[in-house]
């Protein structure tokens, strides 16, 4: 069934050059970094491209049909998660880190505020944060996501200074998932709002916002289209419209008013008040293109799938001698999404990840995965350590920068990538692999000396 043409991403087939002069299919495990295009995805942007013209302003139909595609996108991604259009405001920007900075630049702190977290949040949920309000952050153990219990403990302490928790949905580094309705239960029942980040749980597991008043509502969502099948620039966050009603919104600019005089503004109401500027209809489109694909897959046909590629990849990680687990040893479909990560004893990092690509043809991520704090944590860095290779990196000495090796999961990639992938890592693993592998001084990075490519080989910018 999840090998259908449906699902199908965009250049899946495409062969890449390997350092012996071959080439291989290309096998893609980055998904948590950026997904490609689902194929239903790309042929709506196609079709939708015809129709393409400016929105909200303009009279011709091209306008009127373009304005309506980007106004009812609000509504469909309400309807993916789980939110009564009729009473939250869907507000398009770039990505999540735009959407996460827009609420922090609009909450209504006060002097003496604070805002709880985790150590587990990608650096887009953390540095938006600083200086707007007093930080707390929540820790667990490495194999765990944040206990309410200890949300509640964090909360009790602060005596009704906390008004908003923010913390990820899934984590971007162990793929675990965080209980956010029994968390918004916790905050809600201590005076505070909820922030989750879903950019990582959004394309894989159902989400139910809820309505105001329910205990367990989601009061703030922000999620990427890049991370859902949908890479045309576009990002979101849902919520409540109280906040953004008032006072004037972050970035201005056409579009976002009802009146201009050379003393006075008007502004309308939100969303439009947060949008300034032309939008990227494109984008969104596409977002709601993949929010409908993946409703039509099934949220719960999607999380067994990966149940399946990232059972097997754990599995078979643990019998290669060598290969040293990041965070959790296990994987069930309820705790985690399809998100592992490991080392290879006595290999950086980088020079896997170059091994894997050079030489078969099979793309992860590596390093700290915009996660330093819960990096630090996972890998067992003391103090004084972070202290010696701070001080390091600010004097730009030459340092071998820790992090790990990320294999994360799309709905299109198949079992048959997960053995070959195996078979992979486990000649890395006992060291048969052909390139001579050197570091970038200027990057930290590993590259097989001599390997060269010519991009405008596979793509240049004349038609």
């Amino acid at each position: 069934m999840m090998q259908s043409d449906y699902i199908r991403s965009v250049g899946q087939d495409l062969e890449v050059p390997l350092l012996d002069g071959s080439y291989r299919r290309y096998v893609n495990f980055d998904n948590a970094a950026s997904t490609p295009a689902l194929e239903p995805v790309w042929q709506g942007v196609k079709k939708f491209m015809q129709w393409y013209s400016s929105i909200h302003r303009g009279a011709g139909f091209k306008s009127q049909l373009s304005t309506w595609a980007y106004e009812t996108s609000r509504e469909i991604l309400c309807d993916f998660l789980g939110a009564d259009a009729s009473e939250r405001v869907v507000i398009f920007g770039r990505h999540t880190t735009d959407a996460i900075n827009k609420l922090a630049n609009r909450y209504p702190f006060q002097e003496g505020d604070v805002l709880v977290t985790t150590i587990m949040e990608h650096h887009a949920n953390d540095l938006p944060w600083r200086g707007k309000a007093e930080i707390v952050r929540i820790k667990s153990d490495e194999k765990s996501p944040i206990d309410p219990q200890a949300l509640e403990e964090a909360l009790k302490a602060q005596n009704g200074r906390c008004k908003l928790v923010a913390i990820t949905g899934a984590s971007n580094v162990t793929g675990l998932i965080n209980p956010i309705y029994d968390l918004a239960r916790v905050a809600h029942r201590y005076g505070a709002e909820i922030m989750v980040d879903a950019a990582q749980l959004a394309p894989h597991r159902q989400i139910h916002m809820g309505r105001r008043g329910d205990e367990a509502a989601i009061d703030y969502l922000v999620l990427s289209g890049h991370k859902m099948y949908a890479p045309f620039g576009a990002g979101a966050i849902v919520g409540w419209p109280d906040i953004f009603q008032q006072g004037a919104p972050d970035y201005v600019g056409g579009g976002a008013v009802k009146f201009v005089a050379e003393d006075e503004v008007l502004w309308k109401d939100p969303p439009d008040k947060e949008e300034a500027g032309s939008p990227n209809v494109v984008g969104v489109v596409a977002m709601a293109l993949a929010a409908n694909t993946l409703m039509r897959i099934g949220m719960d046909t999607v999380a067994d799938h990966e149940a399946r590629l990232a059972s097997r990849l754990l599995d078979g990680l643990k019998k290669i001698p060598g290969i040293e687990l990041v965070g959790p040893d296990f994987y069930d479909k309820d705790s985690r999404v399809g998100v592992i990560v490991f080392n290879v004893e006595g290999m950086h990092h980088s020079k896997t990840a170059a091994i894997l690509s050079c030489e078969f043809g099979i793309a992860v991520r590596n390093g700290c995965f915009c996660a330093h704090p819960y990096l630090k944590y996972l890998l067992k860095y003391s103090e004084e350590e972070a202290h010696q290779l701070r001080e390091k990196l600010r004097n730009n000495e030459d340092v071998e920068l820790p992090g790990a090796v990320r294999a994360s999961f799309g709905i299109y990639n198949t079992p048959d990538e997960v053995e070959y992938f195996l078979e992979a890592i486990e000649k890395v693993a006992r060291g048969d692999y052909r390139g001579d592998y050197v570091k970038d001084p200027d990057h930290g990075d590993y590259w097989p000396r001599g390997f060269s490519i010519d991009f405008r080989d596979f793509f240049n910018f004349t038609v």
